[in-house]
């Protein structure tokens, strides 16, 4: 605890402006503050409020070093990605330490991301050497005909600011293995882990001008890359309402996008012989990150004769959870993000109070001592919550569980399906003709049986529905969003 109190407290205070070119450049009279989410008195730094000038200039040098880099090979090109990821975990301490205090995760969570960023990178990096193309036979005699991958050009990266270092990583990663130029332009609540990540790149030995981060509001920066006549692509992570108001701009241009938006996802319970076992991965997976996670589970679908066990289950689980600022011994959730952020979770928890669902356990803004000077809301536990209430449809993206109980197999999975996200989903049972019916039936991207929702640094990662758009992310299926296919036809 002292020792990050410590070095928090020799490292707050700077300036910071964009990367660009290469270089960093000043961050000019227009700065704006970020602060502690465990502690709002305390600011972290000033970060450049930038507009479209900064935009223009970044995506003319990434233009321009896009014509080289596109040429470099792959294989030298996943080498300087190996490279970056072995910085990321020599880095990890401090990456980790920035990231808890502007983000507010607990160090683990905040370890634990940059170390799974390394992971994604390295993916990405021998990404560099399989990129596909086919053979095929001509109908011609002594022809031949072939296609080709080639890079769609310079990629605004938006990024969040609930996973601020592996989420820029995550499109940085692929851009550059497939041979694109990118622009970064992060959360303007969480930029401080986006600056340390251009020193990772850079120091990794990417060209100038390759990646460059710009760093304003969504409003100012993020519009004018969307707009920018030599962006080609855009991938987004985000709300689904911005998601969608990004692919319509970028529609107007045939700039191809790749979104990862919002989840309700359900973990549905089905049959099981310990449910303290799913008790415990359903609770990792609702509270991590505080619930501020696109994946974070945040429906149990239970059949009633189960309900009440399982909710025992989940009741000592989450008592177990430790609410604390990062920095704070055994700590195992953090605060939310913003004082606006918690005001929106706690007006979700009153809205399904209205709506007549029983409170089991949290509900309440934590404002005692220490708690007082941060965005702390207690794990919040809801039971009897109708299928067709606000909890059990909205998002809530909070630390808020709802158990809606229900009659059969065939209703389970269709409350499962009742929202209009479709991100992922968890289904538990020993029945393996009833997990492959799940597999088969469920309206997500992603279906996880007998575990909670993480996903691997090898799997495509995306949903349907109001939860995604484009190609899915992380995976091989990141060759359909970088790259475009050219034919080649050859006549001897």
């Amino acid at each position: 605890m002292s020792d990050m109190l410590n070095w928090l407290a020799g490292a707050v205070g700077g300036t910071y402006g964009n990367f660009i070119g290469g270089e960093w450049k000043p961050a000019g009279d227009k700065t704006s503050q970020i602060f502690n989410p465990a502690d709002r008195d305390q600011s972290l730094g000033r970060f450049a409020d930038s507009g479209a000038a900064e935009v223009d200039e970044a995506v003319v040098a990434a233009h321009k070093a896009w014509l080289s880099w596109r040429q470099v090979p792959g294989p030298d090109r996943g080498a300087i990605l190996f490279r970056a990821a072995d910085l990321l975990e020599q880095r990890i301490d401090e990456l980790a330490f920035i990231l808890a205090a502007e983000q507010g995760k607990v160090l683990t969570e905040a370890r634990g991301e940059v170390g799974r960023a390394a992971k994604e990178l390295r993916f990405s990096a021998g990404e560099a050497s399989r990129i596909d193309g086919d053979v095929l036979p001509s109908e011609k005699r002594n022809g031949f005909a072939m296609t080709l991958r080639e890079p769609i050009g310079v990629v605004a990266a938006i990024g969040p600011w609930n996973f601020p270092v592996v989420t820029p990583v995550r499109k940085i990663g692929p851009a550059l293995a497939f041979g694109c130029s990118v622009v970064l332009k992060s959360s303007n609540l969480t930029p401080w882990s986006a600056v340390k990540l251009m020193d990772v790149f850079r120091d990794a030995g990417v060209p100038a001008g390759v990646v460059s981060l710009v760093l304003g509001s969504g409003r100012a920066v993020g519009e004018a890359l969307i707009r920018h006549p030599l962006v080609r692509g855009v991938s987004f992570t985000g709300s689904t309402g911005t998601g969608v108001a990004i692919n319509a701009e970028a529609g107007r241009r045939l700039v191809r996008t790749q979104l990862e938006l919002g989840g309700k996802n359900p973990a549905v319970v089905l049959d099981y012989d310990s449910a303290a076992t799913i008790a415990r991965q359903i609770a990792g997976a609702a509270f991590a990150c505080s619930g501020q996670r696109c994946t974070a589970l945040s429906r149990i679908v239970v059949l009633e004769k189960d309900a009440r066990e399982i909710t025992e289950a989940l009741e000592a689980e989450m008592a177990a959870i430790k609410v604390g600022p990062a920095w704070q011994a055994g700590a195992t959730m953090g605060p939310l993000i913003t004082a606006q952020h918690k005001a929106s979770v706690m007006g979700h928890i009153a809205n399904a109070r209205e709506d007549g669902a029983t409170l089991a356990l949290g509900g309440t803004s934590m404002e005692d001592g220490d708690f007082a000077r941060g965005h702390f809301v207690a794990p919040t536990l809801f039971t009897g919550v109708a299928k067709t209430s606000r909890l059990a449809l909205e998002e809530v993206f909070g630390p808020v569980l709802a158990v809606i109980p229900v009659g059969s197999i065939d209703e389970a999975i269709e409350v499962a399906n009742s929202v209009e996200y479709g991100l992922a989903a968890s289904v538990y049972t020993n029945d393996v003709n009833l997990s492959l019916r799940f597999a088969r039936e469920s309206q997500s991207g992603m279906v996880h049986v007998n575990h909670g929702t993480a996903s691997e640094a090898h799997m495509p990662f995306g949903g349907v529905k109001a939860s995604g758009f484009g190609a899915y992310s992380i995976g091989h299926s990141n060759q359909e969003f970088f790259t475009t296919v050219k034919a080649v036809y050859f006549q001897s």
